[in-house]
């Protein structure tokens, strides 16, 4: 049985926007999920992906077809330009707005009669808008959920003992740079950087060498907590807005010789791509999964990590992509390659055990906060989620369609990203795409 399925849900819905219609479209009537948007010099403003448009929510107020509480809600957020005040206000809210916008988007509803007669007024092209950064984020925390991926990069460096002690007992992570979040489509420029061959008796300073991309899932935090609370894990995804995909940029090279000993730093703070639409949990009720199973000699989760309705549905079904295109590629119009595909099921920590840890010690997180899984990775070699893994830190080059080769991001290189459900019996919904080009490094001053 799959818990938190309503009307909003059923497969036969059908939208009076013809673009929603498609079968292959990540944004059919099932989804609506909320993003932060701009056109023609216009302040940003807050918006739901229906088709290949955005339903100007602002407008939709101005129109007389959202009115109350929620209408009080997507006023303050086109105030402020940002989601913030929506995500604030809690599951509940972020559950009735959807709720709402579904009926007005329906072709079968006296509302979506009515919103149908003045789409001119309330329907952008997406085509024709600025997609930016969901929210503003006071702070972003990078996790590193997968144990695939740990297990892959700690045998790369502790061949005899890939884990380290702890990691089947806490959810690692690390508080990344919210300053440095970017809005998809935005280029990346190379980062300069310390770094030391092995071979080397000094470090030096310079572009670096081992670009890569980490695919990753993100979750935007709606209601917080005080400072000195705690989240329980049975209430911990009442405090989560949505998902979004993040590409977590890291250089390589510098994060090898600077990790030691209080991890991350310069080698994943320069830029973290978003993308721009926040999928609801309530549009992700019917691709629920069970939480990783562990295997009979991994510790079970300690008490207050511990739910039984997490374990049977903390997880979610989400496939996810990465695809590559070389400047060369572009240039002779050869289509992307698939480097990476796999589960968002393959994570060792559910999203909710992220929430409760993070908040065990009582750190009060705030609306629009940004928690992301670690890089994604599974069992086969195509679905490990960087280059780090994918070439074995390098050995093991790809060859692209035009005969290159890459070990590591060159630049021109383009990482498009993408996530999607799917499930017998009810509608496709997908997150749209996580896209970023890599810039050369600046020339020194």
């Amino acid at each position: 049985m799959i818990t938190g399925l309503d009307e909003t849900h059923r497969p036969e819905l059908v939208s009076w926007v013809e673009s929603a219609r498609t079968d292959a479209i990540d944004f059919p009537i099932q989804n609506l999920p909320l993003g932060v948007f701009r056109t023609h010099g216009r302040e940003a403003r807050p918006g739901v992906a229906i088709g290949t448009q955005i339903l100007d929510l602002g407008a939709t107020v101005r129109q007389h077809l959202i009115s109350g509480v929620l209408a009080s809600l997507i006023e303050r957020s086109c105030e402020e330009g940002t989601l913030n005040a929506v995500f604030a206000a809690g599951r509940t809210a972020v559950a009735a707005l959807r709720s709402v916008v579904s009926d007005t988007l329906r072709i079968d509803t006296e509302a979506g009669a009515r919103a149908r007669l003045v789409q001119g007024a309330i329907l952008i092209p997406m085509a024709d808008a600025e997609l930016l950064l969901p929210a503003h984020v006071g702070d972003y925390t990078d996790f590193y959920a997968s144990i695939h991926h740990a297990t892959n990069v700690g045998s790369m460096f502790r061949p005899d003992n890939p884990l380290l002690p702890n990691y089947k007992w806490v959810p690692i992570g690390y508080h990344g740079r919210a300053s440095s979040l970017v809005a998809s489509g935005t280029p990346v420029r190379r980062p300069r950087g310390q770094s030391k061959d092995d071979a080397a008796n000094a470090p030096t300073f310079a572009p670096t060498r081992r670009f890569d991309y980490e695919l990753e899932v993100g979750a935007f935090i709606g209601t917080g907590n005080a400072r000195g609370d705690e989240i329980r894990i049975g209430e911990a995804e009442r405090h989560l807005a949505g998902l979004c995909l993040v590409n977590d940029w890291s250089a390589r090279d510098f994060q090898a010789w600077e990790y030691q000993p209080l991890g991350p730093f310069l080698a994943k703070n320069f830029a973290t791509t978003v993308s721009p639409w926040v999928v609801s949990l309530e549009a992700l009720a019917p691709f629920r999964a069970p939480a990783y199973t562990r295997g009979d000699d991994d510790p079970a989760p300690l008490p207050h990590l511990s739910d039984p309705l997490d374990a049977r549905e903390g997880g979610f079904d989400i496939t996810l992509e990465v695809v590559l295109a070389s400047a060369r590629m572009r240039e002779q119009h050869v289509p992307p390659m698939r480097v990476s595909i796999g589960s968002f099921t393959s994570m060792y920590w559910t999203m909710a055990q992220l929430v409760t840890h993070h908040a065990s010690n009582g750190c009060n997180l705030q609306p629009g906060d940004l928690l992301a899984s670690g890089t994604v990775s599974g069992d086969r070699k195509e679905s490990r989620g960087c280059l780090l893994e994918r070439t074995w830190r390098g050995s093991e080059p790809l060859t692209l369609p035009t005969g290159e080769t890459r070990s590591f991001l060159e630049d021109g290189d383009e990482v498009v990203m993408r996530g999607w459900c799917e499930r017998q019996g009810f509608r496709r919904i997908g997150f749209g795409e996580c896209r970023g080009i890599v810039l050369p490094a600046r020339e020194p001053s």
